[in-house]
């Protein structure tokens, strides 16, 4: 499952995002304001009183008066005055603040017939020429105006700012009065998604369900002339990475219909109110653009079921939203067009009413894909990558069992980046095998110290996971065994090549538990001691052990009995069962993993000739593949193809039977035995 396309990673989605203007030009006005209001105070002049006017009148320094607005007297002082030393280291080294240019000094006056009075009584006996001159005027100063309200300005300005940026650029106080405005994404002809059904591998049956709503959108009279009615919505349940997300992305690209995405997560606000109000104004939207099709990711987040952990008499703004969303999904007509597509991975908390029919009339699991699927997933993802001659990708499916579609495409990336790492032409099957190391155990690290005492007992620790797992008849083939620290606290691991198989005997159980007891068996059988190397295996064999009592009815002192609580109440507090019932649940998984235990112990011990030699080549090499146990100890004694064989024998058998037809001789079907 994959997106194929050359966008550049450094440029948005949609192309270069636009510039700002809006922020720009509010951001550019307030630092003008600041500019004047700094300005203008820098160039004040200087506050006197009216005695100290007096005195420079009398001293002759002023040369003229300006009253402005019958309230203030600018006071200029003569050229004669500013070279003076009185003056001058004041204004004459600052020309432009307060100096030779404009008035330096100013008083506040009660009135203009006030100021000719008292200037008249100043210069009473003065000679007419050398009286000083005044005049009168009126201003009306902007940059006064600034200085006195610049403060208030400001603050205005910047709450238009934020209030912008906040509502996403809908200008002041959008986001308060738009905040139930839907945040769905829309996807039509001008923003069309390129991805198909052709990128989605995989998923065959979930496409066909998929499909039907496509080509009824496309083609509606094909099935209401014979009287049927169209699923009003599916809801697409599977693990993380399973491909929900792009099956959808695949339905807005071949549907050729308006698609309005968003998360479950998009309806949840600290508003009350506001998460219905979104509800509405999304199926708003949808009416109008009837057929369409809305898919909501994620929708545990705000479809839960009701009453669960609440608290009594508290109001529950996501109730209220699942309530709103119930009633849309259920309240427009069913030829009116709007088809409604979910996704979670957690569908054990949906509240019940969400899934009934009418709403959810669907429910399409999408679970891992089996080996079938991970090969053509793997195609997918092979596309773009320059590959060598030896990477199959039958192979490479039975190698990764189990693995998601994420996963899958997550190995192709690694084994892209490994080989170009190492500057090779094109990536070889070695770098796949890197690359899922790297996905399985982590990290690998090469500069992790470990004593020789510590590497010792780990070669021991897996090469008793390879010799249990050699000679159990049950239990998966080893693939490699590896000394090498991996991950945060992995220093060693065996891989497996489980069985493509949904069902399990007692017997496999049992020998799947020795197999993890295995490490644990052979540190006690060489060293006489134990170690913490096995904490995850006996965590592994403590569930396993517990499962086989309490859930699938494999003890015989319990009984056929299950605990398991398929509905996982959040309210199961109390074990369904007594105290005694939980003593004997107790013993009798003690039972099974001392069982184990004795098992495992004797078969290395038995067969420890072979531990001491793998594990000895496990200090010389660190790795160890499958054909390596068979030069070091011999053939498995147990007849069984593994997977891959199995898979890659019956493909050859039906290549062989196309080509020869149904006449030829039965010699032409004999299996072919591939090595791993």
């Amino acid at each position: 499952m994959a997106e194929n396309n050359n966008r550049n990673p450094l440029v948005p989605r949609g192309g270069p995002r636009k510039p700002n203007f809006q922020g720009w030009i509010v951001a550019l006005l307030i630092a003008a304001i600041l500019g004047i209001t700094f300005f203008n105070r820098s160039s004040a002049t200087r506050e006197i009183s009216q005695k100290r006017f007096e005195r420079m009148v009398k001293d002759k320094e002023v040369a003229e008066v300006t009253v402005v607005n019958d309230q203030i007297a600018e006071v200029t002082l003569t050229q004669q005055a500013l070279q003076s030393p009185k003056y001058k280291s004041q204004f004459a080294d600052k020309p432009y603040f307060g100096g030779a240019q404009g008035s330096q000094y100013q008083f506040r006056v009660a009135s203009a017939e006030t100021f000719k009075k008292d200037l008249a009584a100043i210069q009473e006996g003065v000679p007419d020429s050398e009286k000083i001159e005044y005049k009168f005027e009126q201003r009306s100063d902007i940059g006064s105006i600034i200085s006195t309200w610049g403060f208030l300005i400001v603050m205005i300005l910047a709450m238009y700012f934020l209030l912008g940026r906040m509502s996403g650029g809908g200008g002041p106080g959008g986001q308060i009065f738009n905040i139930g405005k839907s945040k769905a994404a829309l996807f039509d002809a001008d923003s069309k998604v390129k991805i198909t059904f052709n990128d989605v591998a995989g998923l065959d049956e979930a496409k066909e369900e998929i499909k039907e709503i496509v080509d009824y959108l496309k083609n509606p009279t094909k099935f209401t002339k014979l009287g049927a009615k169209i699923p009003k919505g599916a809801l697409l349940i599977g693990p993380p990475g399973t491909g929900k997300t792009l099956l959808a992305k695949a339905v807005a690209g071949e549907a050729g219909v308006p698609f309005f995405s968003l998360s479950g997560s998009d309806f949840v606000e600290m508003f009350v109110g506001v998460g219905a109000a979104r509800v509405r104004d999304l199926f708003k939207q949808a009416k109008e653009k009837a057929p369409c099709i809305i898919f909501i990711d994620e929708i545990d987040a705000v479809g839960r079921s009701r009453g669960r952990g609440s608290m009594p008499g508290a109001n529950d703004e996501r109730e209220n939203t699942l309530n709103s969303l119930l009633v849309e999904m259920d309240g427009f007509a069913t030829d009116s067009g709007i088809i409604i597509l979910a996704a979670t991975n957690r569908p054990d908390v949906l509240d019940p009413a969400l899934q009934r029919p009418g709403r959810f009339d669907r429910q399409i699991s999408i679970d891992k894909p089996d080996i079938i699927g991970r090969e053509a997933i793997f195609k997918v993802h092979l596309k773009p990558i320059k590959l060598a001659a030896d990477v199959d990708p039958k192979e490479l499916a039975a190698q990764t069992p189990g693995f998601a579609g994420a996963e899958i495409a997550n190995v192709c990336n690694e084994a892209a980046l490994i080989a170009a790492r190492s500057d090779k032409d094109a990536v070889h099957m070695d770098d796949f095998q890197n690359a899922m190391d790297r996905v399985i155990g982590g990290l690998e690290k090469k500069n992790k110290i470990i004593s020789p005492e510590e590497k010792e007992i780990v070669a021991y620790h897996e090469a008793g996971h390879a010799v249990a797992g050699w000679y159990l008849e049950f239990a998966d083939p080893l693939v490699k065994v590896s000394i090498v620290p991996r991950g945060v606290a992995a220093l060693g691991y065996a891989q497996y090549l489980p069985r493509e198989q949904y069902l399990y005997r007692t017997e496999q159980l049992m020998d799947e538990m020795c197999m993890a007891l295995g490490g644990r068996a052979a540190e006690d059988l060489i060293f006489g001691k134990i170690s913490t190397g096995a904490l995850s295996d006996l965590e592994r064999i403590t569930k396993l052990a517990y499962s086989m009592v309490t859930m699938y009815g494999m003890n015989d002192k319990i009984g056929n009995v299950s605990f398991y609580d398929s509905k996982q109440s959040d309210y199961n507090f109390n074990k369904p069962y007594s105290e005694e019932t939980a003593k004997n649940i107790d013993e009798e998984v003690r039972k099974i993993v001392a069982l184990a235990y004795d098992r495992t112990k004797d078969m290395l011990a038995e067969h420890r000739d072979a531990l001491v030699i793998i594990a000895k080549e496990l200090l010389a090499k660190e790795i160890l593949y499958q054909n390596d146990l068979v030069r070091l100890i011999g053939k498995r004694p147990f007849d069984r193809e593994t997977v891959y064989q199995e898979y890659k024998n019956k493909g050859v058998a039906e290549e062989v039977k196309e080509e020869v037809g149904p006449e030829s001789r039965p010699e032409a079907l004999d299996p072919l035995i591939l090595p791993i």
